[in-house]
């Protein structure tokens, strides 16, 4: 039997992300100084008021809020008229050090935090992801870089946006046509709702869904509430981590204990995580399996993971077991074994703020690359 599946996107200009973003830029601007720092950056924002906190213990000076106007500005909040831009903010910075009785532990090499993390990967696309969370990724995407670089193309978008799309699977879980597809951008006030909605799917969803899974079935919905002129921090307050599903895999896989965006490699839920995508997406990509999840968890202050477990939902050319034995054996799961083979301790976070961590092809995503291929299809 055929059956849906949805998952959304937001865009950098989202107030969520406009948090992580922050919050990354934070961690890159310190670890471009010292790559060893412990940091836990949190960010809150609002109508004209951005608070950073946290903890961060780190030998490196930075202009907090340097980072947080540059930031505000790249994402595209320039405008008194936002009631929320990079010059006018107010920027309150209440971060302090870490606790004593973490630090000792992480010290150690010991995993900065218990936890349980998942890692995913499906032959669904060519990134190895599921097909929803990609194509609305995508969207938003192809709205930010219109916005930004379309010479006009569409010169009344805003920096706020949302996407949602379902995608219609058959009885053996193969995706064979987009549904439905909803994006909701932010605009100023002197275009019309027509306007807009004919924008969208031309510009946008045309040039990211393959047509041959658009029917005429497939249902469009832009801007459904009729208008969205109100946005970002002024519409809605934002917060680090409060994405996570739009992260990670749109709720197709599930999700750990902990968010991403402002934590420095030492802490388990993040590089714990980019580790077990790398592992998963290496496991499919080596023909081991069409589908492989993994999850690791760990104890603070203990390196080596607690457990290892590996479901590739009845697709594994091997036992799911053997499997895990695969990776104990062949990778290393230390926090320090992970830092270093993924070279985790650069400036490299802010770009995996938006639009998922997972699924990119930029060069600095380095647990995206299948470099451990040759590794598994030994036991292939």
């Amino acid at each position: 039997m055929s059956f849906f599946f949805t998952s959304e996107s937001v865009s950098e200009g989202h107030p969520d992300k406009v948090s992580d973003a922050i919050s990354d830029g934070v961690l890159d601007a310190i670890l471009t100084e010292d790559p060893d720092a412990r940091v836990a950056c949190e960010t809150f924002v609002t109508t004209g008021l951005v608070l950073v906190g946290g903890e961060i213990t780190t030998k490196a000076y930075i202009e907090v809020q340097d980072v947080v106007r540059s930031t505000v500005k790249r994402i595209g909040y320039t405008s008194a008229e936002y009631k929320f831009d990079s010059e006018s903010c107010s920027v309150l910075n209440a971060i302090h050090s870490q606790s004593p009785d973490i630090a000792m532990g992480v010290d150690k090499g010991g995993a900065g935090d218990q936890g349980l993390m998942f890692g995913y990967a499906c032959s669904q696309t060519e990134e190895l992801m599921p097909m929803p969370i990609m194509f609305a990724h995508k969207l938003v995407k192809k709205l930010a870089d219109i916005r930004k670089n379309g010479n006009g193309l569409m010169p009344y978008l805003r920096p706020d946006a949302k996407s949602q799309v379902t995608i219609e699977y058959d009885d053996n879980k193969n995706p064979v046509r987009v549904d439905a597809v909803v994006i909701s951008t932010q605009h100023d006030s002197d275009v019309t709702q027509k306007k807009i909605k004919d924008d969208v799917i031309d510009q946008v969803v045309k040039s990211v869904i393959p047509a041959e899974l658009i029917d005429g079935k497939t249902k469009y919905f832009v801007n459904p509430t009729g208008k969205f002129e109100v946005g970002g921090p002024h519409g809605d307050s934002g917060l680090t981590g409060r994405k996570i599903i739009v992260d990670t895999y749109g709720g197709w896989a599930p999700h750990g204990g902990g968010a991403f965006s402002g934590k420095d490699p030492s802490k388990v839920d993040r590089s714990a995580t980019y580790a077990a995508r790398h592992i998963a997406k290496n496991v499919v990509a080596s023909g081991l399996a069409k589908e492989c999840l993994v999850q690791v968890a760990y104890a603070i202050g203990v390196a080596e993971p607690v457990s290892v477990f590996v479901d590739t939902k009845g697709t594994g050319v091997i036992p799911d077991s053997k499997i895990s034995e695969m990776i104990q054996k062949e990778v290393d799961l230390t926090p320090i074994g992970i830092i270093k083979r993924l070279n985790l301790r650069r400036p490299i976070y802010q770009k995996t703020s938006a639009y998922g961590h997972f699924g990119r092809t930029e060069e600095n995503f380095t647990w995206e690359k299948t470099d451990l291929v040759s590794v598994f299809k030994k036991y292939a």
